[in-house]
């Protein structure tokens, strides 16, 4: 049989349930009875019942109560995901959406967000899907904002002229 796992015993249970009331975060309020319960002699099964949460979970709060105080009690910080691209990365997609793809090179006359995560790929091999680049554009400052369609074939001289007279009369 294991021997049970000893609390510290630098606050009272009724110290405990004191700071508990006051508490603002639920979670370390409740880790906070469940431990004052155990420190006044209940079982530990019955002490995480009457807290809500399981024997493990209570164990674990004696654990970090006993190794950091009342600050081991509250939720630990959760980590954030790395970002898809670096700063150099995402600089370099800014300018190449801002410049557009060119016709020759890339086969279009418009990004679209399928186009650009094949260009990640082949650039960078990094694999996103598009509504994950979505997200990285809006990061950068970037709207979801369409061009204006252009036709690659579109004669420049020719439409200025139509600005200026109009059709040729035959």
């Amino acid at each position: 049989m294991v021997a049970a796992l000893s609390i510290r015993a630098d606050l009272s249970a009724g110290e405990l349930r004191a700071l508990a009331r006051r508490e603002k975060d639920p979670r370390a309020a409740s880790r906070m009875y469940a431990i004052a319960h155990a420190l006044e002699g209940k079982s530990r099964a019955e002490a995480a019942r009457l807290s809500g949460m399981e024997r493990q979970a209570l164990r674990d709060a004696v654990v970090r109560y006993n190794a950091e105080g009342l600050a081991g009690l509250h939720d630990r910080p959760k980590g954030r995901p790395r970002p898809a691209l670096d700063e150099a990365e995402g600089a370099a997609l800014k300018d190449l959406v801002l410049a557009g793809p060119d016709l020759a090179r890339h086969g279009r006359t418009e990004w679209t967000l399928p186009a650009l995560a094949e260009e990640i790929a082949q650039r960078w091999d990094k694999r996103l899907h598009p509504a994950s680049l979505s997200r990285v554009l809006r990061r950068l400052g970037l709207s979801k904002q369409k061009t204006r369609p252009r036709h690659p074939q579109t004669d420049a001289e020719a439409q200025e002229a139509f600005k200026k007279g109009g059709s040729p009369r035959p």
